[in-house]
């Protein structure tokens, strides 16, 4: 799964990913949580950031509290599943990032490990969104990061990672037409690990209320 993150190069997300809109209101965030609201890049009248909450609450939900469990989609069964199977013809995002963070079991303690791609300030997650309306008529824009199995060196540390899609993928993730079936596989497979590193952090990572640079910053380099 993925259940950390991080956006830093705030800044420089409308020039990275093309939107129309720039990125008012936002700051870089080193310990990025589910539940927090974030920028999100959807296709509408042009491409634009939308401030969504992490953790989809699908359209028919009846109850909230099911975005807790639908932080991450598993691509591998998006078609199958109801809560996605509509999201993938009609509500697929993309979610920047700057990294992300995934924990190796080593005995009875969780290590954590800080991912990025190589020479990529940021990149992109494949999303899937959606829009709630509460019983008061309040709207909630939520998303769900896609993930895919690991590639050669997350697998060192996990059996899931998010699934990032390359350059060249983005705009195709997010055109006003869905993706083929066919086409899944090859958009949200894992990404290249010889453009990818990976060291471990300190645990202070493991609350979300340390949102600082030391969060990411190596303890012991793979």
């Amino acid at each position: 799964m993925c259940g950390r993150y991080s956006l830093l190069c705030i800044d420089d997300l409308g020039r990275r990913f093309r939107v129309s809109n720039p990125a008012i209101g936002f700051r870089s965030h080193f310990n990025i949580a589910p539940s927090t609201e974030q920028p999100v890049i959807v296709h509408g009248q042009g491409t634009s950031l939308i401030p969504m909450r992490w953790g989809l609450i699908p359209s028919w939900a009846k109850d909230p509290a099911i975005g807790h469990r639908l932080i991450n989609a598993r691509a591998e069964t998006l078609l199958e599943r109801p809560a996605f199977r509509s999201l993938v013809r009609d509500c697929r995002c993309l979610v920047p990032a700057s990294g992300f963070f995934e924990w190796k079991k080593q005995g009875d303690h969780k290590v954590p490990y800080y991912i990025r791609v190589r020479d990529a300030p940021l990149f992109a997650f494949a999303g899937l969104c959606d829009t709630w309306k509460s019983p008061d008529g309040t709207q909630v824009r939520s998303f769900s990061i896609i993930t895919t199995r690991p590639n050669g060196l997350v697998a060192q540390v996990h059996d899931r990672m998010p699934a990032i899609l390359l350059p060249e993928h983005e705009e195709r993730w997010v055109a006003p037409f869905p993706p083929r079936p066919d086409d899944i596989p090859a958009l949200l497979a894992p990404y290249p690990e010889g453009e990818m590193e990976m060291h471990r952090v300190s645990d202070r990572v493991n609350s979300p209320v340390n949102d600082t640079p030391d969060v990411i910053e190596p303890v012991e380099r793979l």
